[in-house]
């Protein structure tokens, strides 16, 4: 593969890991503040506090499918790059050609934010019925 091509997909990939990380890293924020604000509700046997468990999951929901929308956008990114001869390299990190593939509802509701967020919401809902 030539340097150029090569120096690209590097580029394009280590904007893909840096997307992956901040969707995990949204994920482990998301089950803390819950947890953290199930706990508090359960100390002053306080159900406000368990709605307001809902904010930071529904927050991290919208941020987690943004940078899942942005991962798929920068995948698509480099596969066409991966299809390109050498001399059409450019360096370019714009994944705006690509966004009327892609929307960030489909990657809000993708089949694996939707699990991993209905879970979160349904275990307060297991926490509240407990207390």
């Amino acid at each position: 593969m030539d340097q150029h091509k090569m120096k690209h997909l590097e580029m394009i990939q280590a904007v893909i890991s840096r997307l992956a990380g901040c969707s995990f890293l949204l994920k482990g924020w998301a089950v803390t503040l819950a947890a953290a604000l199930c706990a508090l509700s359960a100390k002053d046997a306080d159900t406000s506090f368990f709605l307001i468990a809902y904010i930071p999951i529904v927050t991290f929901w919208a941020l987690d499918g943004y940078y899942l929308w942005q991962e798929r956008l920068f995948r698509d990114l480099y596969a066409d790059v991966a299809g390109k001869a050498e001399k059409d390299i450019t360096f370019a990190m714009d994944t705006s050609s690509f966004a009327s593939r892609r929307t960030w509802a489909g990657a809000l509701f993708s089949r694996t934010l939707v699990p991993f967020y209905l879970t979160l919401a349904g275990a307060i809902i297991v926490v509240i019925s407990l207390t």
